[in-house]
């Protein structure tokens, strides 16, 4: 008999299906949020390889039933060889090939680190082969190619094509994938197994190490062993904006975190509850540029910060910065850091467990190195890198680079829990601002508040415009009304991934989960 009364086992929400029913794979069986997180985060490196992997970098926002919130940044430090010597001559790091390949990995070590706090937390652990077992199958039988993957693939064949052991990979027989064709990386599925057998930590001391050193010397990438051997994850202490609608969490530096918050905390000293679209979009990307000035001020690796972060957010500090805010007319602003590429995902459990994660390798492919012993493709992150010695952002080994990534949270006064995110390098924050405030402060129904049309203040690929792109579904009315303001208005596709892939998951006061997936990816708001 069916319990009416019964709470739900669990939500996951990803931007691919098969990742949310791997998480929901581990719910099934009794595992808990962060648990389901791992299965996900293992499978969506097989699925979405365009995107994200093992080579990149990840960070958790994990919301237990009651305390603090933790964060867990699993970014690697520039290798111990990245020196500004190494690319004299160079007017900055390259996007591609073993010199953008500087970076250590972070993200597996992430997916322990995560582990090793749901072991704190209670209860009987799954073993890591169920956890990892979908993306092993995944990698050896294949995936269909999605049509994100054929399209990001052709639009940078003429960057990494010439990178031998990246097109043996992902230009099978020469080809680019085509949508729906099957793709398989036995490599990396065989990677995947060793992790499983051997444990997460070998990835970074043990005999995979060594032999990912080994190909990473052959490459000429700036990595040792050495740099793999003493990276280890950090837990974190969560920003925190107060928000009329309650406390909203996001991620410290380096990641551009700051940004998210700073935008809501602007956005809420606006009169933009009963707003119309335009004002809405006009507000909040005002609040923007402002939000974009501190990350340019300040955000950089936290051992090399000077200025609180959690400072800025203030009471008083953000009265101050709204009060630039004109109603009626765009500012001047500079120049965006432009897109990025990732991955994020949401889960939550029937303990009231929430995780609100992003897994990422930056640009589309990365840096385009493959590692030909393991199959892991390397994140090019450090381009985010100044060569300029005197840069807030310069290069130096040891260092963490700036980042976009940043998961988001909230507790709200009214007794919900949400965790909420979206891909998009400078679209992140942006995106998040427009999911929050359509559903949590004008009262859009969860998934309208994904689906509707976005806009996206700064570049896409290869586009040195940093103009304000809209999704060609806004009306009229709302585009007139930002061009009569001043804004150069450009237009993009009914739905665009340049605006992101965005994702939400509430925990309603009744115990009920409520998810939303964006329909601009190949995803899903999968629950039990």
């Amino acid at each position: 008999m069916i319990n009416s009364n019964s709470a739900p086992l669990g939500m996951a929400v990803t931007p691919h299906h098969l990742a949310s029913e791997s998480a929901l794979a581990v719910l099934r069986k009794g595992g808990n949020a962060i648990e389901a997180m791992v299965a996900a985060a293992a499978t969506i490196a097989v699925a979405y390889p365009h995107m994200n992997g093992l080579g990149g970098d990840g960070f958790w926002l994990i919301v237990p039933p009651q305390g603090d919130p933790l964060a867990i940044d699993a970014s690697g430090a520039a290798g111990s060889l990245a020196t500004l010597a190494l690319y004299a001559g160079e007017s900055r790091i390259p996007h591609r090939g073993p010199k953008a390949a500087l970076t250590v990995a972070g993200t597996v070590g992430g997916w322990q680190e995560a582990l090793s706090y749901a072991a704190e937390l209670g209860g009987k652990p799954l073993p890591l082969s169920s956890l990892l077992a979908d993306a092993i199958r995944y990698a050896a039988d294949g995936i269909p190619v999605t049509a994100s993957q054929e399209a990001a693939t052709r639009s940078k064949h003429h960057e990494l094509a010439a990178l031998e052991h990246f097109a043996r990979v992902y230009l099978p027989r020469g080809e680019i994938p085509r949508c729906g064709q099957r793709f398989c990386q036995p490599k990396l599925a065989e990677t995947l197994i060793t992790l499983a057998e051997q444990g997460l930590d070998s990835f970074y001391r043990g005999e995979l190490a060594q032999r990912m050193a080994a190909d990473m010397a052959q490459l000429g990438m700036p990595l040792t062993a050495q740099d793999l051997a003493t990276y280890r994850p950090r837990r974190r202490t969560p920003l925190r904006l107060a928000h009329q609608q309650g406390e909203v969490f996001n991620l410290t530096p380096p990641t551009q975190g700051l940004v998210s918050l700073a935008i809501l905390g602007l956005a809420d000293r606006l009169p933009l509850a009963r707003q119309s679209e335009g004002a809405t979009v006009h507000a909040i990307v005002e609040a923007t540029k402002l939000a974009f000035g501190l990350r340019d001020c300040h955000i950089t690796d936290p051992a090399h910060m000077t200025q609180d972060p959690q400072a800025l957010l203030a009471a008083d500090s953000l009265d101050r910065l709204a009060r630039q805010i004109d109603g009626e007319r765009a500012a001047e602003w500079g120049n965006g850091k432009g897109p990025g590429d990732t991955v994020w995902m949401g889960v939550m459990d029937s303990s009231g467990l929430a995780v609100s994660f992003i897994q990422s390798i930056y640009h589309e492919f990365g840096s385009g190195v493959v590692l030909p012993d393991s199959g892991i493709l390397w994140q090019n992150r450090g381009a985010s890198f100044s060569l300029d010695a005197g840069h807030l952002l310069a290069l130096a080994p040891g260092k963490q680079p700036f980042h976009t990534l940043n998961p988001a949270a909230a507790r709200l006064y009214d007794g919900r829990t949400l965790v909420y995110g979206a891909m998009g390098g400078d679209g992140q924050p942006q995106t998040q601002a427009a999911v929050f405030i359509r559903h949590v402060v004008q009262g859009l129904p969860l998934q309208q508040a994904i689906s509707a049309p976005r806009w996206l203040l700064g570049r896409t690929w290869g586009d040195s415009s940093d103009s304000l792109k809209l999704e060609s579904r806004f009306g009229t009315e709302t585009i007139d009304y930002l061009r009569q303001r001043g804004h150069q208005v450009e237009l993009l596709p009914d739905f665009s991934e340049a605006v992101g892939h965005a994702g939400a998951i509430v925990r309603h006061t009744n115990g009920m989960l409520e998810g939303a997936f964006d329909p601009r990816s190949n995803g899903s708001a999968a629950g039990f």
